[in-house]
């Protein structure tokens, strides 16, 4: 075996990479590859943010390689095509490729199988790449995965785990492979974090240091405790394996759970796996009549726009489109305002959320709005996600608000969560809009579309 071709696809990393481990060890010659999938881009899936954080990974990807006397070759266009194009370009033996578990990327995985079969070069698919244990590794009794999280987690902590890999130290990469130039893009959301396993890297060794140790005990929405890593999860500058490993090595009930955290995504992934229409269709439908973009239009902007007169709701999109992130109980309030006080169908926000979420995920995105909306794996599905008390919970000073919502800024304490009970002169000078619908009327809405009288 002479030359090996490893196609990089949402593992954008050196540190614990199966695939380019296993080819750097087979082969005399490596070709590392990324391919500008355009398929995926006329799809509308490759949001202005991601892009943008998907340029400063390939950059840095390309950085670490050449630091080990390689490099990245990117091409665009159809992904079979052109890594069949540089297998022969190469003359490689072997294509090394990380599982992924959404429809698209299966049907990819056949088609680059069959063809690379025709061209007699092999291709081999890493398992536990893009996830910590690798879906289908454990199964109930009866079925090809769990429906539930809970039995699923049980058996997801007894899954022995394979070692951590390290970097390799030299990749050669054979001449005559050309390359496009690596893409500089640019986010639509400002405050939009930096891409790169470097900048992935540093993240998790200051959220090691100082940030896991509260995690189990801090859930306000301002002190925003979480990690801030699902960037680096999505695009695999990080490792899952990895992740899992050095936080039970840290310890602490802030470090198990940010593990079941980890779990909840491996979750997802293999529910999508086994059920790939479930990133449209609902996973468990309970019989819907959704408002939609046409008959719920202006509700849909003003919750699109952060101004539903919800202070928490509106706070929480604002900083999704300045940050193209928002905190996780952010993120269950607004999708449970949309789709259960609004009554307004899942597909149209799990949409807005994959047009400017940097982590933007077709498993943790499409599976978590339906967990919310109550047609997907959620044991409650009839949940509604009240924004008062969601408020006074998890931003009871209303700091959170002050920060995204300014024109309240000047409203003291839990008072501007309720901003429609300002008197008349001073409810007008700050600016706000009204609420866009009562919450009891939300309520009965959605308990009588559901049957629940």
């Amino acid at each position: 075996m002479n030359v090996s071709v490893v196609l990089f696809t949402s593992d954008l990393r050196l540190h614990d990479h199966p695939p380019l481990r296993a080819a750097a060890a087979g082969a005399r010659a490596v070709v590392p590859l990324f391919v500008r999938d355009r398929a995926v881009e006329a799809a509308g899936f490759a949001g202005p943010n991601r892009l943008a954080f998907l340029a400063g990974c390939l950059r840095d990807l390309d950085a670490g390689l050449r630091e080990r006397g390689g490099r990245l070759v990117v091409r665009s266009g159809d992904v079979v095509e052109e890594v069949c194009r540089v297998a022969a370009e190469a003359g490689a033996d072997e294509v090394h490729l990380a599982a992924d578990v959404s429809r698209y990327a299966q049907r990819r995985e056949e088609r680059l199988r069959h063809a690379l079969e025709a061209a007699g070069v092999r291709l081999r698919v890493h398992d536990a790449v893009a996830s910590a244990v690798a879906p289908g590794a454990v199964t109930p009794a009866g079925s090809d995965h769990f429906a539930v999280f809970t039995p699923y987690f049980r058996r997801w902590t007894r899954e022995r785990q394979r070692g951590v890999l390290g970097a390799p130290r030299v990749v050669r990469v054979p001449d005559g492979v050309g390359s496009e130039r690596l893409p500089v893009d640019k986010g639509v959301s400002e405050g939009l974090a930096r891409g790169g396993e470097r900048e992935g890297r540093a993240r998790l060794a200051a959220w090691l240091r100082r940030g896991i140790s509260a995690y189990e005990d801090r859930h306000d929405l301002a002190g925003d405790a979480t990690s801030r890593l699902s960037p680096h999860l999505h695009f695999g500058t990080l490792s899952p394996v990895e992740l899992v490993q050095r936080a039970r090595t840290a310890g602490g009930a802030g470090a198990e759970a940010f593990v079941r955290q980890l779990a909840w995504r491996d979750f997802h992934r293999q529910v999508l796996a086994a059920r790939p229409h479930a990133a449209d269709a609902d996973y468990r439908p309970r019989h819907d009549r959704w408002r939609t973009e046409r008959t719920a239009r202006e509700d849909i902007e003003a919750w699109r726009e952060g101004r539903t007169g919800y202070p928490v709701v509106d706070a929480a999109m604002r900083q999704l489109r300045h940050e193209g992130w928002m905190h996780n109980r952010g993120r269950l309030l607004t999708a449970s305002f949309l789709t259960k006080t609004l009554y307004v169908d899942w597909r149209i926000g799990a949409r807005h959320f994959l047009d400017l979420l940097v982590d933007g995920d077709v498993a943790n995105n499409q599976l978590n709005w339906q967990w919310v909306a109550g047609t997907g794996t959620d044991t409650r599905p009839n949940r509604v996600l009240n924004p008062d008390a969601q408020a006074r919970r998890f931003d009871p000073d209303g700091a959170y608000v002050r920060r995204w919502v300014p024109e309240l800024a000047g409203i003291e304490g839990a008072a501007v969560h309720q901003p429609w009970k300002l008197r008349g002169t001073e409810r007008a000078a700050v600016g706000y809009p009204d609420p866009v619908i009562e919450l009891s009327e939300g309520l009965a809405r959605f308990r009588e579309a559901r049957g629940l009288g």
